[in-house]
């Protein structure tokens, strides 16, 4: 078997059209629709944190260049600085949202445009994880010893999809002429550009290149509805209703308001949590240090940076500021282009050094895909192996980690992997029939009746397993016993809540009180009292995070949902949105609670499965509503 060979990024190249575009020009540009100004404009770029963008569009709105002329050029760009000419690329793999054409494919004509001759190509649809698996082709085609250069590029061409004559024409308007905000949103966000990577099976012969270690790219389009979307219409959460190609006539409207490049915020923030998961498990796989010397981010807005800082220090993981890598205020969201315009940048700010660890990341709001790439920065004469990781991807259950005796690497471990089993059970919920229907906009009050009845007989139980649990707890703990006892005082009164909002919404209250237990809840409430009936049963730890992480993270989102698709009040919802607005003063106790627990490697081990037989029990309760 031959032995696979080290790729390097050996150049980056970029062109980015026209001049820079500040947030006071973007409506001279795209143009405003109805004449009037954007009402959300100066809220969306609050938030994103933007200053200046660049467009392929005059100041008429007319295209400057095509996208595959953009991608040609920065290709070239790429080719240049590393002192090669067109007939050494072997493979061109290319990456784009929306090509300027239906067919053929945009690496075609990309090659066509650079006046590549003949040779393998690629071309990636998607958004901006397109541009990791352009990039991971390469990587694989030069590691393989198929080409000895690989050209991986992205290109995006946004703004001709924003313009304000697209929109108007696309009848979206309500009554008032305005835009919905899902239409409007990406307006405020998205800008051109193109970028590409050179990668070559040895290091440039002058300056520093990127030794690729690999590449990891997951998708979750099993358990997520599609978030970013063009060329169909779909309802908040849901799939879609009809496609672009369905009229009769393609003169039909409808098509033109279902080319409309639109974003679903109601699904938008779960990729945070996805990151995450990810981002963990690779640590846990022992293929990502906890400090690297550079994190390079694509994030569309400076909100999920601060968001992405705070998670990752409510579980210990410190990822300093400065040795964050962005562009995102100079140069916008460039989509599939963003990853190579971060390394040219990084690449050039004379801030890296040989022997220093980059590791990026590449989220996709499309249908949800998270990417992380592993780098180190290496001189000309390196004659490096990439870690044996790169051979084997990391197993989908990923093993405990080695033995940690201090307290506080032990206390950071147990947040780690219980953050991991919470978002592994907030996905696998998304399987789940009901909550399948309630994402998708398709809940009925027959399912919110069946919800809440069979959460009632389960809830009823809730104070007396944590009561039962604090009862034995020794003297010695007398802290940690008294935490449980106020959390059981705290939970006795909730299925109360259940009934009033079953029978708010046309329930019996004698029904839903006569009901026995489905059998998910049989068994949820049979484990949660044996692991009770314990001395000292701290693994019930890892419960409460599986337990207070759905209130805290998704009652709300229930809840409110539930409202919106019935046609609820809020106070026909108390339970779901009290828990959502409150339950972050449990998590803030249990937090306290971990702080106090006698930790060992056996004992952490004993939280994470408990943590994970709750997660599994409790979703089986909701796959069984109605089994009594």
């Amino acid at each position: 078997m031959t032995a696979l060979r080290p790729a390097y990024i050996t150049a980056l190249g970029s062109f980015l059209p026209g001049e820079p575009i500040g947030n006071d020009q973007m409506e001279d540009v795209l143009g405003r629709i109805d004449g009037k100004p954007s009402r959300y404009r100066t809220r969306v770029l609050e938030r994103n944190g933007i200053l200046r963008r660049h467009y392929a569009l005059d100041r008429n709105g007319q295209r400057l260049h095509s996208n595959y002329e953009m991608a040609a050029r920065a290709v070239l760009n790429a080719l240049a600085r590393a002192g090669l000419n067109v007939g050494a690329v072997g493979y061109l793999a290319t990456a784009t949202t929306l090509s300027d054409v239906l067919v053929p494919g945009f690496a075609s004509l990309v090659q066509g445009e650079a006046k590549i001759p003949p040779c393998d190509i690629a071309s990636f649809h998607g958004v901006c994880a397109s541009s990791v698996a352009a990039l991971k082709s390469t990587f694989a085609q030069v590691r393989a010893g198929l080409v000895d250069t690989a050209v991986a590029c992205g290109s995006e061409f946004a703004s001709r999809h924003l313009r304000a004559s697209v929109l108007e024409r696309a009848g979206l308007r309500d009554r008032h002429g305005n835009l919905p905000f899902d239409a409007e949103f990406l307006r405020w966000m998205l800008s051109d550009g193109a970028g590409a990577a050179v990668v070559r099976n040895r290091p440039a012969e002058r300056g520093l290149s990127l030794r690729i270690e690999w590449i990891d790219l997951r998708s979750h389009a099993d358990t997520r509805e599609t978030c970013m979307y063009a060329g169909a219409t779909k309802p908040d959460g849901g799939g879609f209703t009809r496609l672009w190609a369905d009229p009769a006539s393609y003169d039909d409207p409808a098509v033109a308001s279902m080319l409309v490049l639109r974003q679903d915020m109601t699904l938008l923030p779960a990729i945070v949590s996805l990151g995450l998961a990810h981002y963990l498990r690779l640590i846990e796989d022992g293929r990502v240090p906890t400090t690297p010397d550079w994190f390079v981010c694509h994030y569309s807005s400076t909100h999920f940076r601060a968001e992405v800082l705070k998670r990752l220090g409510e579980i210990g993981l410190d990822l300093p500021e400065e040795r964050w890598f962005s562009n995102l205020t100079e140069l916008g969201n460039t989509g599939s282009a963003s990853l190579f315009l971060l390394l040219e940048g990084l690449l050039a700010s004379g801030r890296l050094a040989e022997g220093q660890r980059i590791i990026a990341m590449v989220p996709e709001s499309g249908r949800f895909i998270t990417c992380y790439l592993a780098f180190t920065v290496v001189g000309p004469q390196d004659a490096g192996t990439p870690a044996a990781a790169n051979v084997v991807r990391p197993p989908l259950v990923t093993p405990s980690p080695a033995p940690v005796a201090d307290r506080a690497a032990l206390t950071d471990a147990l947040k780690q992997r219980l953050a991991v089993a919470w978002i592994d059970f907030a996905e696998a919920l998304q399987q789940v029939p009901i909550i399948a229907r309630l994402t998708s906009g398709r809940a009925t009050l027959a399912d919110y009746h069946a919800l809440l009845l069979n959460l009632r007989q389960q809830v009823v139980d809730g104070s007396r397993w944590i009561s039962r649990a604090a009862s034995n707890i020794t003297a010695e703990h007398f802290e940690l016993r008294s935490l449980f006892t106020r959390h059981a005082a705290e939970e006795h009164r909730d299925f109360q809540m259940l009934e009033r909002d079953y029978v708010a919404t046309g329930g019996d209250l004698a029904h839903i009180r006569s009901q026995p237990k489905n059998v998910g809840s049989e068994a949820f409430s049979a484990f949660m009292f044996q692991a009770a009936s314990r001395e000292n049963p701290f693994a019930l730890a890892g419960s409460m995070v599986i337990i207070e992480g759905l209130g805290n993270h998704l009652a709300n989102e229930w809840g409110t949902a539930f409202c919106r698709q019935l046609g609820l009040t809020r106070e026909q919802c108390t339970f779901m949105l009290y828990h959502g607005a409150n339950d972050h003063h449990h998590l803030e106790s249990l937090d306290r609670a971990l702080g106090l627990l006698p930790l060992t490697q056996e004992l952490v081990d004993e939280i994470v499965r408990t943590a994970r037989i709750t997660a599994r029990l409790y979703r089986l309760q909701l796959e069984e509503l109605g089994n009594c």
